[in-house]
């Protein structure tokens, strides 16, 4: 007969069960702990998901041919769901038309053409203290003011800076905001989002209005994006919703000296024939915000089409001389 004897009441053969499982765990952890377990595992894995179809092959015909019908039924969703975002466009047409007059109004103070009355600047909080913080701010600025009037000053007109202190304050725009794109985009008086009209291929433009300024001639720059919203007839599957298909800048008409996209640099080059050296002078792309309205086309893959360009211009420019440019001397424009 089996000896079960046990240990304050606990089965020996329970608390050998027990001591095994703790082992398995402790030696589960030592393995998964190892770098090269992890990127076997990860490799397997990796390698299932890249061949669905294996697993599709090994079932029965009857099953495979359930599942190409469940195909057809997830390709007609798709294309429900293109219907429905084609909808959420015209939705979003709609209701910028009611928000337009709102922005209209909200661009007249911002750059002082229009002064709110006293009911349009009344702002209630439902702190206390910051009401009275707001009391105390309001009579600062009303004594403010009528010492700048007795001193004969200027009041400043609307809120200035205001688009510039967004893009100052706001991550993915300051990201994109060099130095020397600060003083241009203190001009900045508006940003407006246009829609595609009625039956036109989906799409949106971004207006960006500058009031006169020293950098450039033009008073709107635009950036206009074309979008679909259909399955790809290749991979139905792969349909998330619209994507951008392709993106159209505009010319930015820099004033002579204030092109802030590019910066001139000066380089040695020497003659891998006769060994003299030349000092030549070329504008190369400078990071700037202002590149954003570049009117070169988007293929689509998000790539930068520019920096081609630039590879194939480097080309002609080193001819039959010797690659042994030295940088002598950069600049940017002035601002």
């Amino acid at each position: 007969m089996a000896d079960n004897s046990s240990s304050d009441g606990v089965p020996s053969d329970s608390l050998e069960a027990a001591k095994n499982a703790s082992n398995t765990e402790k030696l589960s952890d030592q393995v998964m702990q190892n770098p090269q377990v992890l990127a076997a595992l990860q490799e397997r894995l990796d390698n299932v998901s890249h061949t669905p179809s294996s697993y599709i092959e090994t079932l029965p015909k009857a099953v495979k041919r359930r599942i190409n019908a469940l195909k057809q039924l997830q390709v007609k969703c798709a294309h429900i769901e293109a219907k429905f975002y084609e909808e959420v466009h015209d939705l979003e047409r709609k209701y910028a038309a009611l928000y337009q007059p709102l922005f209209d109004k909200r661009r007249e103070f911002i750059t002082g053409d229009v002064e709110p009355t006293d009911a349009e600047s009344e702002w209630h909080s439902d702190n206390e203290e910051e009401d009275k913080l707001a009391g105390d701010v309001k009579n600062k600025v009303v004594i403010a003011e009528k010492a700048a009037a007795a001193a004969g000053e200027p009041s400043p007109r609307g809120i200035p800076e205001f688009w510039f202190t967004i893009f100052r304050n706001v991550d993915m725009l300051s990201e994109l905001v060099q130095e020397y794109d600060e003083p241009i985009l203190k001009h900045l008086q508006d940003i407006k989002v246009k829609f595609s009209d009625p039956g036109q291929p989906m799409s949106f433009v971004l207006e960006f209005h500058f009031e006169p300024n020293d950098y450039f001639t033009n008073s709107v720059l635009t950036k206009t994006y074309k979008m679909k919203s259909e399955p790809d007839k290749a991979d139905p599957f792969s349909f998330e919703g619209p994507e951008i298909v392709d993106c159209d800048g505009c010319t930015v008409d820099w004033k002579k000296g204030k092109n802030v996209t590019v910066k001139t640099i000066k380089k040695k080059q020497k003659h891998k024939g006769r060994g003299t050296v030349r000092t030549i002078t070329k504008q190369v792309p400078n990071d700037s915000f202002f590149n954003f309205f570049s009117p070169l086309k988007a293929s689509g893959d998000g790539e930068s089409l520019f920096e081609e360009g630039e590879e194939g211009e480097e080309e002609d420019l080193e001819g039959d001389e010797e690659g042994e440019d030295e940088e002598d001397a950069e600049s940017n424009p002035k601002v």
